[in-house]
């Protein structure tokens, strides 16, 4: 593919040369994306402009985890020790797995469309259009679907989450008000033009993940069991499904993969990227789990928030406060892949920036208006698990594998062919639907109608659009 002006030569496929002629929506901000040299120039390379695999990484562990680790003691309360920490290990292979067909499938996709003279030098590839393009035209209104419900629905949670947060902190207003003033925040991030600008802001996303866990694993063991602590769980089917899906949730953070891989110089290292990620996100996903289960057992059962069942003190205030700012993050790495559908509805996709900028402003009130309609963040994230995320993220994926590539012809041409370590197709095939019949049956089906079930009981003890949702006092 040949590039213009200060850019380089370069075919993504190659694992030698960057990609520093991907497409980044920034470029309408200058006449080049790396200014003259001088303190603007470093700046902007320091803290705005990022396409390295150490960049992907710090946007896939943000989106990853995030208010999630707030309500899996909760799904533990729900499951169980031994079960829960199945799912948990179960879910991660899955996650991995999945993320793995998607790379695959967004490679073949961008080599395909540049040998038909495509250019993407201003053109964001998405999750509908990989499918719609290798699939079938169908499916890229199904996909398209998926990925604004699914997206959507977890930006909403954010804010949901800053909400119930910030009242820990301060109780003087209320969870709806506080909804209020960071949904105002959150329409801050239709700043930001694309994934290449998260530099900064997906560091900020690891490093109050990580205090907020770990603090949770020393406060559990500071404060030791409460007295008659139980660990019933499972209790019920419905309690049982609902923390698989809330499981499930949390390990569909790859819905953002196909936009991240956009904004890479090297994509097909992306495998080993998601890898490392999943790696590190289980040191801070288990522990915490573990240890608060232990320590408030059942009591965690009416706290889909795990800080409510820690002391006040110092450290849990600033883990509030990170885990705030991490919500604001993870709202503009969700609701980034709608801002950019949304200026495609509108063909407005490669104009100048600021008027992208005031075009977004719309899903961003949205998505503010729904936060104030149902604040029970916990409940709502087993919803999106079993009715979006067991689609978008396991199913359609691994359908889409076996049917791209189920030639042998198509295998052989193929842009990603796998390692050493990759099964031959047979054992792909058993993998992938394996993991459909799995994800369908507990994720779609049980999980579905236990986490409906959760989230219908919420709505008639709240009601929507409630003032203080599971406020002791309101």
């Amino acid at each position: 593919m040949q590039s213009e002006g200060n850019q380089i030569t370069t075919n993504f496929i190659s694992d030698i040369a960057p990609m520093e002629d991907v497409t980044h929506v920034d470029e309408n901000l200058g006449n080049s994306s790396y200014p003259e040299p001088g303190l603007k120039a470093w700046v902007q390379k320091t803290l705005w402009h990022g396409g390295s695999n150490y960049d992907a990484w710090c946007n896939a562990a943000a989106g990853q985890v995030g208010q999630v680790i707030l309500s899996m003691p909760y799904s533990y309360s729900q499951m169980g020790f031994g079960l829960g920490i199945f799912f948990h290990l179960l879910y991660t292979v899955v996650g991995i797995w999945t993320c793995y067909m998607l790379s695959c499938l967004y490679l073949e996709y961008r080599a395909r469309k540049e040998k038909e003279g495509v250019n993407f030098k201003k053109h964001i590839i998405q999750y509908h259009e990989v499918m719609g393009y290798l699939v079938a035209p169908w499916l890229k209104g199904v996909c398209l679907f998926f990925n604004i419900v699914t997206m959507g629905a977890v930006a909403v949670v954010q804010i949901t989450a800053c909400a119930s947060n910030a009242y820990y902190l301060n109780s003087n207003y209320s969870k709806r008000e506080w909804a209020i003033i960071f949904g105002a925040i959150s329409m801050l991030t239709v700043l930001l033009p694309s994934f290449h600008n998260f530099r900064i802001w997906s560091i900020i996303g690891v490093l109050t993940t990580a205090y907020t866990a770990w603090y949770m694993v020393v406060a559990g063991l500071l404060h030791g069991q409460i007295a008659n602590v139980k660990h019933s769980a499972p209790a019920s089917m419905e309690q049982f499904f609902t923390g698989t899906t809330n499981i499930l949730f949390a390990f569909g953070g790859h819905a953002t993969t196909i936009e991240i891989m956009h904004s890479m110089w090297t994509p097909k290292s992306y495998k080993y990227v998601y890898l490392t990620t999943m790696a590190y996100v289980m040191t801070i996903t288990m522990p915490h789990c573990v240890i608060l289960y232990w320590a408030f057992g059942d009591e965690l059962l009416t706290h889909s928030n795990a800080f409510s069942v820690l002391p006040a003190s110092t450290f849990r205030s600033i883990g509030l406060g990170f885990m705030i700012a991490h919500q604001a993050v993870a709202f503009g790495l969700f609701v980034m892949p709608l801002n950019f559908m949304w200026e495609k509805f509108l063909c407005i996709h490669q104009s100048h920036y600021l008027v992208r900028v005031v075009a977004r402003l719309p899903v961003g009130i949205f998505l503010w208006f729904l936060a104030l309609m149902f604040p029970f963040f916990g409940p709502l994230n087993s919803v999106i698990g079993s009715f979006i995320m067991s689609f978008s993220v396991c199913i359609i994926p691994c359908a889409s594998y076996l049917f791209v590539f189920r030639t042998k012809k198509a295998r052989q041409d193929a842009v990603e062919k796998g390692g050493k370590w990759m099964p031959k197709w047979k054992g792909i095939l058993t993998i992938n639907l394996g993991i459909i019949i799995l994800v369908g049956v507990l994720g779609f089906g049980f999980g579905s109608w236990a986490s409906l079930s959760n989230l219908v009981k919420q709505v008639n003890s709240f009601g929507i659009f409630d003032k203080c949702y599971q406020c002791s006092h309101k």
